[in-house]
């Protein structure tokens, strides 16, 4: 019986030696990941208040709301992060930057070659190069950023489970009005490492759209279901780069709005304190296990 008692006590007290070293581990390594959650997000607010970044861009900061929104979607230093269509390149002057020395950006662009010739072309040709030359003129930030080109009709972002982070801002009404939307989000899919994001902002109508719909907005919903179809699963969805003044019902559609102004000058003020356009941001993860 004294055995017994004495195998007992053993067995006791090896138990809780297991559980407090599990239990020091744990609180180790909660420990660490605060710092480096802090230096990332030390190194978010770095890139955003870059010298670098254009004038006219930082003024946008209130209505885009970079930090929380880079932030929402999970991003930082050492991941390899496409950003689609980045047109001026409002999120590259940030993103580039960022992930210059840990990391690795990517500007998805439209190549002009795989679009008709005239407008069409002559507009995606325009957009490469001005963002090329962007690049070039400013190689302290920009020197490892990488431009891709993609055609729309068939997409491919780069090799398949390759990507920590695809972000598109504002431009899923493009690809609905051209027929190209579904295309894109399974490009987005094929390229996300299992376990990567997909994030999302895009100008928020009240409701669902039709195809034909020339407005600008989109059916928050409607996006919802076109990353679920290709395979995502919606993680979180925030109101960071909501506008509630935003009435959505102007003769010249989002375009009314800032920074476009598409307006009579005498109604200037009218939209300009309305601001730019209620916004969805939205969360996508690709399952671990797809």
């Amino acid at each position: 019986m004294r055995h017994v008692l004495i195998a007992c006590a053993l067995a006791a007290g090896l138990s809780v030696s297991v559980a407090a070293a599990v239990a020091a581990q744990a609180t180790t390594g909660q420990a660490a990941a605060v710092p480096a959650q802090a230096d990332a997000d030390a190194a978010l607010q770095q890139a955003v208040a870059g010298s670098w970044r254009d004038a006219d861009n930082v003024l946008r900061d209130r209505y885009r709301h970079p930090v929380e929104t880079l932030a929402f979607f999970g991003v930082k230093p050492g991941q390899t992060v496409i950003e689609i269509t980045p047109g001026g390149g409002w999120y590259a002057e940030i993103l580039a930057p960022l992930l210059r020395d840990d990391g690795h950006y990517v500007a998805a662009v439209v190549d002009p070659m795989a679009v008709k010739e005239g407008g069409s072309r002559n507009y995606q040709q325009k957009s490469k190069s001005g963002l090329e030359a962007k690049f070039a003129a400013a190689p302290a930030q920009f020197d490892k950023a990488e431009v891709v080109a993609y055609d729309p009709n068939a997409p491919v972002f780069g090799a398949p489970g390759s990507a920590d982070r695809v972000l598109t801002f504002r431009n899923v009404h493009n690809w609905r009005s051209n027929g190209q939307a579904e295309g894109m989000f399974r490009g987005f899919f094929a390229v996300l490492k299992p376990g990567g994001v997909l994030g999302v902002a895009e100008h928020r109508a009240n409701g669902d759209v039709g195809d034909d719909d020339k407005s600008g907005y989109v059916g928050q919903q409607q996006v919802i279901a076109m990353a679920e179809a290709a395979g995502f699963k919606l993680d979180a969805q925030s109101e960071i780069n909501a506008n509630p003044k935003d009435t959505k019902d102007y003769p010249g559609g989002v375009w009314t709005l800032p920074p476009t102004n598409k307006h009579e000058d005498a109604d200037d003020a009218k939209y300009r304190a309305i601001g730019e356009s209620d916004r969805m941001t939205l969360r996508f993860v690709k399952p671990a296990q797809s």
